[in-house]
């Protein structure tokens, strides 16, 4: 049997392993998915774990996706530009790290566009780990502009600094961002605003957005924020956290098995776990 995992703490609430193994189940795999819970200061000795035990591959979640590095054996280019793991291969005993975030966010937001990327203006609203793998990846692909609007502007103007080796941007305010919204075609929330039990929050006043916009959430309980119902109602195309999650994990899956598992039937079972 292929036993694969993710690593984090806490990590209890993980959907990962019902999603993947409710997918290695339907492919008739023999595999088995399940969550680790790694204290910080038991890391190394956790890494050095899915060498001994044979874990083919392994998930990393908060707060190892840094840390991490400095126990494999090589990482990607990609993980290496967003400086943080999130996916580990095991190539016979040799410990592979990548990051899906980004690509699985950038495949998540071209399942909606519909539409070349390539003139479209973006707007990241925050400045964390999460906003790092996605303004990576989506300036890599190449789109016309990326501003990043955070609350302590220096966070966001380092982030700015990565982002420029591909493509055009600045750090913004978040005054500025909502006063200038209008002026974006995509605009993303990284942050946890909005996150149940605090629904009453935005990360965002939406009065100047335009009608088209597709408006991107992170968040997805609940599946539907204030700030997403409020983009809605001005028009725009919305698009909560679920899309990124599943595609990062069906990256994963990829990368682990050579399979490409089905996407439509992920969904099925993150939306029936989240009672969506």
């Amino acid at each position: 049997m292929g036993v694969y995992g993710v690593i984090g703490f806490p990590v209890s609430q993980s959907m990962s392993p019902i999603m993947h193994n409710q997918e290695f189940q339907a492919l008739q795999m023999d595999a088995y998915y399940t969550a680790f819970a790694v204290h910080p200061s038991q890391l190394e000795q956790a890494i050095e774990g899915i060498r001994a035990l044979h874990i083919k591959g392994i998930n990393v979640t908060i707060p190892h996706k840094v840390a991490v590095i400095d126990y494999l054996d090589e990482i990607d280019e990609e993980a290496r530009l967003i400086g943080a793991v999130n996916t580990i291969k095991n190539e016979n005993g040799r410990l592979i790290g990548s990051n899906t975030d980004g690509e699985g966010y950038l495949r998540s937001l071209l399942f909606l566009s519909k539409a070349p990327l390539a003139t479209k203006k973006v707007l990241v609203v925050g400045a964390g780990g999460a906003a790092r793998a996605i303004v990576i990846a989506i300036a890599r692909h190449g789109v016309q502009k990326i501003d990043i609007a955070n609350r302590t502007i220096s966070k966001a103007e380092q982030l700015v600094k990565h982002a420029n080796q591909f493509v055009a941007g600045s750090a913004i305010s978040i005054h500025d961002a909502e006063e200038h919204l209008s002026e974006y075609d995509i605009v993303i929330n990284t942050t946890s605003v909005g996150m149940s039990p605090h629904v009453t929050d935005s990360p965002l006043q939406v009065h100047n957005l335009k009608r088209g916009t597709i408006v991107s959430d992170l968040i997805y309980n609940p599946l539907t924020t204030l700030f997403l119902k409020q983009a809605k109602e001005r028009g725009a195309l919305i698009d909560n956290g679920v899309g990124m999650f599943v595609h990062q994990g069906a990256l994963a899956f990829e990368k682990w098995t050579g399979i490409s598992p089905n996407l439509e039937r992920m969904t099925k079972t993150v939306l029936n776990e989240l009672g969506g």
